[in-house]
């Protein structure tokens, strides 16, 4: 889950425990099902948490599933985030970016199950990978790596075949996943100008651990 500022005291620590279990419970629930017609009751029962504490933390279940999806982006954009540090070259954050997320399949269903079903909506959030992409998309353009005009759009393309890979890891994991994402990587890559050549190369560098 993705950390925040420590609670000050007992109380707020107590709050902030019984939010997490609130969200985490949506999660696994968004995950397993998707189907957020499930009862107020329900989600407290598996949250370990008494009914009534439900509203002192969120005024509907719609409020609730949404703190839920932005939780799993923020962590997602973590994850990813950890990973790539040290790496200065835009073309190769964009394919490691996808490289992770194949593998991500494997080492946090959970979390791709949820941006597969509710992740289209938030391309262009200001939460999880979103603005992180688009600050290397800038970044890529600025440095003349891509030679696409504007970011924005590119976030479009960008973020809609991340989803699609997801898609596609979780429907065949008989795949070879890795091979799948370098592929589309590269495939990406030369979409916002990098030389085929390049393109292939960067999106066979050795690829950091997620563990």
């Amino acid at each position: 889950m993705p950390t925040s500022a420590p609670p000050k005291n007992r109380f707020e620590r107590r709050r902030a425990e019984t939010r997490q279990a609130l969200v985490r419970a949506a999660r696994q629930i968004l995950a397993e099902t998707g189907d957020t017609s499930a009862s107020i009751q329900a989600i407290a029962e598996r949250a370990d948490v008494g009914f009534g504490s439900f509203y002192n933390h969120f005024a509907s279940k719609t409020e609730l599933f949404d703190a839920a999806v932005t939780d799993a982006l923020e962590e997602f954009g973590q994850v990813i985030d950890e990973r790539v540090q040290g790496i200065e070259d835009p073309a190769e954050l964009v394919a490691a970016g996808f490289r992770l997320t194949a593998r991500m399949a494997d080492s946090h269903p959970e979390l791709m199950r949820i941006l597969r079903d509710r992740g289209l909506a938030h391309i262009h959030s200001d939460r999880g990978l979103s603005p992180r992409a688009l600050r290397d998309l800038e970044r890529g353009i600025a440095s003349g790596r891509f030679t696409c005009a504007d970011p924005t759009t590119a976030l479009s393309a960008l973020g809609g075949t991340l989803l699609s890979l997801v898609a596609l890891r979780l429907a065949r994991p008989d795949l070879n996943g890795d091979e799948a994402a370098s592929d589309l990587a590269e495939m990406v890559l030369r979409m916002l100008g990098v030389p085929s050549d390049d393109a292939h190369e960067v999106t066979r560098r050795p690829l950091p651990d997620l563990t």
